[in-house]
């Protein structure tokens, strides 16, 4: 007879917050492709975004998720060095995409008054930019969290919630991204 195999309730209330910031993030992509498609010329003319930047951006971020992943093979393996130090650099890679996005945002050459591209584009940067901000403070409460006895020996649903987090924060960047970088 199998048993049955039931998410852990850290991780499935994880998986349920996600879910309902899914629906926030696509509210946002729906308001910008509803714009797009309603304007003549999309984005306006004046409005120039550092394709450069944005790339490099996209690259931290996916090196920190990467980074996560290993970070929670090391802690299934109990070499809390190693995770600390891959977590520790996925903290660097965002703090490194925040001031990023800060410069880039000092040299744009409009403002979320200038215009409704303006206006969707620093809400949906700066809701993701929010979340990354937050992810950064989870991340630093689980590189913490590796010293408590506590955690090594339970660390698995924790670990896992968090890094299901951080991961969410890159996949809707890759939407921003090619959204407003790529396809625009």
């Amino acid at each position: 007879m199998p048993f049955q195999v039931r998410a852990h309730p850290t991780v499935l209330g994880t998986v349920l917050f996600l879910a309902s910031e899914m629906m926030f993030f696509a509210a946002l992509f729906a308001t910008y492709y509803d714009l797009r498609a309603n304007r003549a010329v999309w984005p306006p003319p004046g409005v120039h975004v550092n394709v450069v930047e944005g790339s490099i951006g996209t690259f931290l971020l996916f090196i920190s998720s990467v980074v996560m992943v290993l970070a929670t093979h090391a802690m299934d393996r109990g070499a809390i060095r190693a995770a600390r130090w891959w977590t520790a650099t996925a903290i660097i890679a965002a703090l490194s995409f925040i001031l990023l996005s800060v410069h880039g945002y000092l040299e744009n050459t409009f403002t979320i008054a200038t215009n409704s591209y303006g206006s969707i584009y620093y809400t949906l940067t700066g809701f993701h930019l929010a979340h990354v901000t937050v992810g950064i403070g989870i991340l630093l409460a689980l590189l913490i969290g590796m010293r408590s006895p506590t955690l090594r020996a339970y660390h698995r649903q924790g670990a896992e919630a968090m890094t299901y987090y951080w991961h969410f924060v890159f996949l809707v960047w890759v939407g921003i991204y090619l959204s407003v970088y790529i396809i625009r």
